[in-house]
């Protein structure tokens, strides 16, 4: 089951079934946008077997040309994505599938395949895959934050953000 009400920070324990939901949704995706798509990965917490998350899959698509990715606004609206622009982060298209108005099922952050931010997704997730000591650190520190801000979802993520970065500062330097 996925699903979180905006603005929300509730965490569940991994499933398996977050990479069966992903492969759906890739596919459906792919019929849709098929052609500008390099690559499609699942990113996130969802992606990271062992690891506490919002359930919430975070979908990165990277695209030969941020400027051409414009073409991808219209199908995906038609898949029930709300284009939200860059939200943010310079060189991205961010989009997020709502049920019952306000609940958020996927994120998609969809980018150049040189972009910093989607680089350092990839990266913290595939040293987390190898290291499952990190995995739990995380998850620890995730479920403190969000006992602390449960309506607060910014502040939770801000509050993560240093972990974040020694992570993908050691994954780098291996």
């Amino acid at each position: 089951m996925i699903g979180l009400k905006r603005g929300i920070v509730q965490l569940v324990p991994y499933t398996s079934e977050w990479k069966n939901t992903f492969q759906a949704e890739k596919e459906c995706i792919t019929a849709s946008i098929g052609s500008f798509i390099q690559d499609i990965q699942h990113v996130g917490s969802t992606a990271i077997p062992g690891c506490w998350a919002k359930p919430i899959i975070d979908i990165a698509i990277t695209v030969a040309s941020i400027i051409k990715a414009n073409e991808c606004i219209l199908p995906l609206q038609q898949l029930e994505y709300e284009y939200k622009g860059e939200n943010g982060i310079p060189g991205r298209h961010y989009y997020v599938k709502l049920i019952e108005g306000d609940i958020h099922t996927f994120h998609i952050h969809m980018c150049q395949p040189d972009n910093p931010n989607l680089q350092n997704q990839i990266i913290f997730r595939d040293f987390l895959l190898i290291h499952p000591e990190i995995v739990q650190a995380y998850s620890q520190l995730k479920l403190e934050l969000a006992g602390r801000y449960p309506t607060d979802r910014e502040t939770y993520t801000e509050s993560k953000s240093t972990f974040i970065a020694q992570v993908i500062m050691q994954a780098k330097q291996q």
